[in-house]
């Protein structure tokens, strides 16, 4: 990811309070995601699989982010996203994120 693509796609995709922004971060060896509220300037959610016990590969990792994601955006009673992949290409981790989200109904 260079930081003229992530500018790129944040030209286009804006959450509100009606539609919060998902925001994906990609490091070498972790994943972070982010509820974000654009209009307010406020997050709302955040999840990490830093605090993931489990040896498992990291798209597995990713998948066990998006449901938990997922069961704290249903607690919240937010049922859609807009996706915010940061520049990244959609596949891997990113894309087994996404999956997990959208298993849950929540609309992407």
């Amino acid at each position: 990811m260079n930081y003229r693509q992530n500018r790129k796609v944040r030209n286009r995709v804006y959450g509100d309070s009606k539609r919060p922004r998902l925001s994906v971060f990609r490091s070498n060896k972790h994943l972070y995601a982010q509820i974000i509220d654009d209009g307010n300037g406020k997050t709302l959610l955040s999840i990490c699989d830093v605090k993931t016990k489990a040896n498992k590969k990291k798209s597995e990792k990713a998948e066990i982010i998006g449901k938990e994601l997922a069961q704290k955006l249903k607690k919240k009673n937010i049922e859609k996203v807009v996706f915010d992949r940061s520049g990244y290409k959609y596949h891997g981790r990113i894309k087994a994120l996404a999956e997990e989200v959208r298993k849950a109904d929540i609309d992407l």
